[in-house]
C-alpha cells in the first residue's frame, strides 16, 4: 500500500494496524553496485569462527604429535640430540664399531676360557692315568705269572682296567703290526722271515694312549727284513 511521509510515520502506522511486513536482507558477499567484497558487520569474522579455527588448529597439532610419536627414530639419529645429522651418524657408526669389537673380544675370550678349561680337564685326567701306569704294569706282570687267573684280585684288576677305559685309556700291545716310531720304542731288532717292512714281533712292556695323545710308547722287539 503506497504511503507518503517519512519512514517513521509509516512504521508507526504499520504497528498501529497490527501488521508487520517482511524484512528483506541482502546477504550477497559482493556489492552489485561497486563490485567490492562486503565484510560482515563488526569488521571481523562471524561469531564462533575464532573458536572453530582454534579447535581445528588444536586437532591438527594433536594429529601431528600422534604421527611423530608413531615414527620410530633410528638409533643413529637418537644417539645425540641437538647435534647435526652428519655428526650424529658418525658418532653412531663409531659406537656401533666399538660395540662390534667389544662383542668379538668377548666371544674370543669365552672360547679361550672354554678351551683352557677343556685342556685343564684333559691334563688332569692324563695326570691320573700316568700315575696309574705302574699299577697296570704290576697287574700285567701278575697276569703273565698266572697270579690273576681267578679269584677276587682278578675281578678287582678287571674293574680297574674297565674304569680306566671309560677315560679313554687304550693299551698298545699288538704284535704282527708295522713298527710305528710314534707309539713303539724298539729295544731289540732281529732279522725276520717273510716280511717286507719292520714289524713288531714281541711286546716287552705295553704302551698306553689316551685319545690321540700317547702316554707311553710300547717297548717292543722289531723284526726287520733279512
Amino acid at each position: 500500500m503506497p504511503h507518503h511521509g517519512n519512514e517513521e510515520e509509516h512504521l508507526q502506522e504499520q504497528q498501529g494496524n497490527g501488521r508487520q511486513e517482511p524484512v528483506v536482507r541482502d546477504n550477497r558477499k559482493v556489492d552489485p553496485v561497486t563490485g567490492e567484497a562486503r565484510h560482515p558487520e563488526g569488521g571481523g569474522s562471524a561469531p564462533g569462527a575464532g573458536s572453530e579455527a582454534a579447535d581445528s588448529d588444536g586437532d591438527a597439532l594433536a594429529q601431528a604429535e600422534e604421527i611423530l610419536n608413531g615414527i620410530e627414530v633410528p638409533a643413529e639419529e637418537s644417539v645425540a640430540q641437538g647435534v647435526s645429522a652428519g655428526s650424529t651418524s658418525a658418532e653412531a657408526a663409531e659406537l656401533k664399531n666399538d660395540l662390534l669389537r667389544l662383542q668379538a673380544e668377548y666371544v674370543n675370550y669365552r672360547k679361550r676360557v672354554e678351551r683352557d678349561r677343556a685342556v685343564a680337564g684333559e691334563m688332569a685326567v692324563i695326570g691320573v692315568l700316568n700315575s696309574l701306569l705302574p699299577v697296570l704294569d704290576d697287574v700285567d706282570a701278575a697276569r703273565q705269572h698266572g697270579d690273576l687267573a681267578d679269584g677276587p684280585f682278578a675281578a678287582i684288576a678287571a674293574k680297574l682296567e674297565n674304569a680306566l677305559k671309560t677315560y679313554g685309556l687304550v693299551r698298545i700291545d699288538e704284535t704282527g703290526v708295522e713298527f710305528d716310531p710314534t707309539i713303539h720304542e724298539a729295544l731289540i731288532q732281529q732279522p725276520g722271515e717273510d716280511i717286507e717292512v719292520d714289524t713288531v714281533s714281541q711286546v716287552l712292556r705295553s704302551g698306553y694312549k689316551s685319545g690321540e695323545r700317547v702316554l707311553r710308547a710300547a717297548q717292543v722287539i722289531v723284526a726287520v727284513p733279512a
